[in-house]
């Protein structure tokens, strides 16, 4: 088996099946196995999966277990030679799976391996980052690297001054699509489940880094990427998730004084965009639930935020969408 593609789905159904028939459709010249985690969905994805794609394996899971979890789920199952995490919500293009797993093979001293990534209007949606350090918090924090995206410094962390047309090094593999070679799971282990949702590709990419692996990018396979199918049904909690991420990764990876520093940046991070959602529900009626529901979630973001990356991580969101 050359390849194992693992999914992990909640709630996505339509989507999820337009992914699996680009599979299909666009993966010629090697073997491959699809398999399908889904996380509790409750819009009939596992039937879907059932009727329509018999080819793929379906595990299907009581409970939300997470992004982290599921994949390791798929992962324990694969076979082959090359594993690969994408995300429900993608659709490849040209054969780009076989262009992927070809590249690796020219390059063994890749642990993992990135593709181009389109947006759905296939406008270029920038891919693969650097790790997150106070520098990047400052710079987001303080929008600059909002302001000035394509900057070489203030635009860094999402590397927006490189239009991703050549073979690059980078840190961060982008967790949309993700080839990894078996072995490097093998000397470097699962992905950390004690991320529930984010940050866990930028983590596991870090730990293959120090095992002496790198991280390459390549232009000749597309993909394009929807974007955030199953987070968009549960937005606010997902803010305090990945802010959460973020710190827990600090705090793992970097000195404690950086890690609390992190906080700090976080609940400033919160704090200033406050004021703004609270004005424009104020002058938009229209979009008043909204905007209020967005400030109340800073709010609660910046006071969580005292109790680190615990305040807004979570392990478990029973009784949530999530």
């Amino acid at each position: 088996m050359d390849l194992s593609i693992v999914l992990v789905n909640w709630n996505t159904r339509q989507i999820l099946a337009g992914c699996l028939d680009s599979i299909y459709e666009q993966t010629r010249g090697i073997t491959f196995e699809v398999l399908v985690v889904d996380n509790a969905s409750t819009d009939g994805s596992a039937r879907m999966v059932r009727d329509r794609f018999p080819q793929a394996t379906l595990v299907a899971n009581e409970q939300n277990r997470g992004f982290a979890a599921a994949n390791n789920q798929g992962i324990r199952m694969a076979k082959g030679d090359y594993i690969l995490l994408l995300n429900s919500d993608t659709l490849v293009l040209d054969n780009a799976l076989a262009k992927s797993v070809e590249f690796a093979r020219r390059h063994p001293e890749a642990g993992v391996v990135g593709c181009r990534v389109l947006n759905a209007d296939r406008s270029l949606q920038p891919s693969c980052f650097m790790y997150p350090s106070l520098l990047n918090l400052f710079l987001l924090t303080t929008y600059l690297s909002r302001l000035f995206r394509r900057h070489p410094f203030f635009g860094r962390e999402r590397m927006g001054w490189w239009d991703r047309s050549n073979v690059r090094e980078v840190e961060v593999v982008t967790g949309c699509f993700m080839l990894v070679r078996r072995r490097a799971f093998e000397s470097v282990g699962l992905l950390d489940e004690a991320y529930f949702m984010y940050g866990e590709e930028t983590d596991w990419c870090c730990r293959a880094h120090r095992a002496g692996w790198k991280l390459l990018f390549t232009p000749d396979a597309e993909i394009v990427h929807l974007g955030g199918a199953s987070s968009r049904q549960v937005r606010p909690e997902m803010m305090l998730q990945l802010r959460g991420s973020i710190l827990l990764f600090m705090k793992k990876n970097r000195p404690l004084w950086e890690y609390w520093a992190a906080c700090v940046l976080v609940a400033l991070f919160f704090l200033l965009r406050t004021p703004y959602w609270y004005l424009r529900g104020l002058l938009a009626p229209r979009q008043r639930s909204r905007s209020f529901q967005i400030a109340n979630t800073y709010m609660q973001g910046a006071a969580r935020t005292i109790r680190g990356a615990r305040g807004l991580q979570k392990r478990s969101l029973a009784g949530s969408p999530l």
